[in-house]
């Protein structure tokens, strides 16, 4: 039996909770093996918290969706899904805790985070006030949402309080509509558009994430052009990776890279598919809209041939200290590694800080070098990809044991395609010029 500090949301007075730790930590055996080795690594001073107010319910049933049959780690929560207050108010007062800097980030996913209501969230931001009454920090909240459930009251949350937003949308409607439905099989495209019309009358600040997946894929520019004429600024291209186990024995369809009897989806885009859909945005964008709009994979690219780390994790030297928190609490070491192995502890027994200082977050993040496969260590473009997210690293190297990536080619084409107008756009940089002149 051990006790828990924490501290009363309405009183704010020291309070502790007991608890007896029955769940295994950290048993996959990338922590056994590199246990040793993390010692050395630096104590992180920071850590990103992806929070699942939600867990995994969502009111779309998007055909790709990973998380959604995250539930079935949950069975018992299938009435009782919501965080409840005493786990938000640790969850905040930990995150901020947590933090060695200035700034706080509270990143709000799911699922679909908007299911929890307004008044969940407006609780929320009071809660990181108070905790951070005694900090010099900036609170930034960012929120990632499918727009369906958007209306004049969200619209105002998000202004009062400056929230990012962030819509999930993946092109003109027969590209959306492809895959992002409802549950009861109804298209959402014209949902989400209202949604951004609410945001954009209210001018709240929001981005798009899009899910690049085997239909959209072969429409680059279609999608490029609807989501910039939308008044979208700052766009996210996610890859769509997912393997299906071949046999399902219980537990999760959609596996982790080392298991070995598992086909890539149906939906996923394609080896080569995704390089391209990359290198022909690139090339409208760098011809037209450089300065007016921001691609996440491009200023990570940008970033990484200025000698900066990457600014997109997949492409990070180091994974580890990027959490997913589910409803109850639960904290594991990714989202893209929801899975019991991975599972690293829960703030209702132990501290962010305890969890991010420790030995098997700092294994995680050291597995993703350890373990890159000998045509990653030799390739030219390894200082801006990092041998991608390990997540995705099952072709196995004819060369070592050591998975490679499943967009190696694709990241390899366009890493290609883009070096010279990268390294003009670094030579501008660095003599004080803005890159956007590069279009002239």
């Amino acid at each position: 039996m051990t006790n828990s500090i924490y501290f009363d949301p309405d009183t704010g007075a020291p309070k502790t909770h007991d608890y007896v730790k029955t769940r295994p930590r950290a048993t996959h055996r990338l922590y056994r093996d590199l246990k040793e080795a993390a010692y050395d690594i630096p104590v992180p001073s920071h850590c990103f918290t992806m929070a699942k107010p939600s867990g995994s319910v969502c009111n779309l049933d998007c055909v790709y969706c990973f998380y959604l049959e995250k539930e079935k780690l949950y069975p018992e929560r299938q009435r009782d899904w919501r965080m409840n207050d005493d786990t938000l108010s640790r969850y905040i007062a930990q995150q901020i805790d947590a933090q060695q800097g200035d700034e706080v980030v509270f990143s709000w996913q799911g699922g679909e985070p908007t299911l929890l209501g307004v008044a969940f969230y407006r609780r929320a931001f009071e809660l990181q006030q108070q905790y951070a009454a005694n900090r010099s920090v900036n609170i930034v909240n960012t929120f990632q949402t499918n727009g369906i459930n958007i209306d004049e009251s969200w619209a105002l949350l998000f202004k009062e309080h400056q929230v990012l937003v962030g819509i999930s949308i993946d092109g003109p409607q027969h590209l959306h509509d492809a895959y992002r439905v409802k549950r009861n099989g109804e298209p959402t495209f014209e949902k989400v558009m209202a949604a951004i019309s609410i945001l954009k009358r209210h001018h709240v600040s929001f981005n798009t994430l899009t899910v690049v997946h085997d239909i959209n894929g072969d429409h680059p520019e279609a999608v490029y052009e609807f989501l910039v004429s939308i008044g979208s600024e700052y766009l996210q291209f996610i890859p769509l990776i997912e393997r299906a186990a071949l046999s399902q024995q219980g537990g999760l369809t959609l596996v982790q890279p080392e298991v070995s009897h598992a086909d890539v989806t149906s939906w996923s885009v394609g080896e080569h598919q995704f390089g391209d859909f990359l290198c022909r945005v690139f090339d409208v964008w760098v011809a037209r809209d450089v300065g007016k709009v921001f691609v996440q994979m491009f200023d990570s690219t940008l970033a990484s041939h200025l000698g900066y780390p990457a600014t997109l994790c997949s492409h990070a030297a180091q994974c580890g200290s990027n959490f997913a928190i589910e409803a109850n609490g639960d904290v594991y070491a990714c989202d893209h590694y929801v899975y019991p192995e991975h599972f690293l502890g829960s703030i209702h027994e132990e501290s962010l800080t305890s969890i991010n200082e420790g030995v098997a977050n700092r294994a995680f993040g050291l597995s993703k070098s350890a373990n890159l496969a000998k045509k990653c260590l030799e390739c030219q473009w390894r200082f801006a990809c990092h041998g991608g997210c390990p997540k995705h690293r099952f072709k196995i190297d004819s060369e070592s044991q050591s998975g490679r990536h499943y967009l190696c080619a694709s990241y390899a084409a366009y890493f290609a395609h883009t070096a010279i107008k990268m390294a003009q756009m670094v030579s501008l940089i660095v003599r004080g010029k803005p890159p956007f002149l590069i279009m002239k």
